[in-house]
């Protein structure tokens, strides 16, 4: 394992990609097919963990019966909802997101992208990005055990790097990525820009919290230790 610099392990959907508010629409496409009534805000203070997790969670809080048959339909339909937001050009990169890869990719400094979609919908994701995943490390929800606030995506992905997952950041715009960075031992990184505030973050673990991506690569210098 190389210890000469700091890995960068990035969450995808409101960390890199503006895409936060189209997945809570998506799924309450999904939901609405389902019968599932639930308010937008609900909905929204779900995204990053687990899809599984999280449909689990919400039908628990309706009682409604949960089934193997009912959860492979709301993934789907979720998947198929988010896809075509996509295909109209609704999922765009976060300001900064490209030039921040860059300056990475450019300084040597190592970086990974960690996310709990699957790649039926990650897919879209980093084509917007401009990142092939053939080329970068990318660890989907298909590829572990658990996701998010489970460590693994983030501990898979500093495996895939082949450095030590207690010298690297969780770069994260929810609280289940700063749970899931403490719970790998990681330093955990919030971004403002997938809608949960400051406390929010810096309760559930961020040890610093910038706005967007651009205004992480503008203070880099402060998390970014180069050997």
């Amino acid at each position: 394992m190389t210890r000469s610099s700091t890995a960068f392990l990035f969450d995808l959907d409101g960390t890199l990609v503006d895409s936060v508010y189209q997945h809570v629409l998506a799924w309450k496409e999904a939901l609405d097919a389902e019968g599932v009534e639930l308010a937008v805000w609900r909905i929204h203070r779900k995204i990053g963990m687990s899809g599984g997790l999280f449909t689990n969670i919400l039908l628990r809080e309706t009682d409604l019966e949960i089934t193997e048959e009912r959860l492979v339909r709301l993934r789907q339909r979720h998947a198929d909802a988010f896809n075509r937001q996509a295909a109209q050009g609704a999922i765009r990169p976060l300001p900064g997101a490209r030039e921040l890869l860059a300056f990475l990719q450019d300084s040597g400094i190592p970086w990974a992208i960690a996310t709990s979609g699957r790649m039926a919908t990650a897919a879209a994701n980093l084509e917007a990005l401009g990142v092939d995943p053939g080329k970068v490390p990318v660890v989907t929800r298909d590829q572990v055990r658990h996701a998010k606030p489970d460590p693994d995506l983030f501990i898979a992905a500093a495996e895939r790097l082949g450095v030590d997952i207690g010298h690297s950041l969780v770069i994260g715009d929810s609280v289940w990525d700063m749970l899931a960075a403490q719970r790998a031992r990681a330093l955990g990184v919030g971004l403002l820009s997938g809608g949960y505030g400051l406390e929010e973050l810096e309760r559930s673990g961020a040890f610093r919290v910038y706005e967007d991506p651009a205004d992480l690569l503008r203070h880099v210098d402060e998390v970014a230790a180069r050997g």
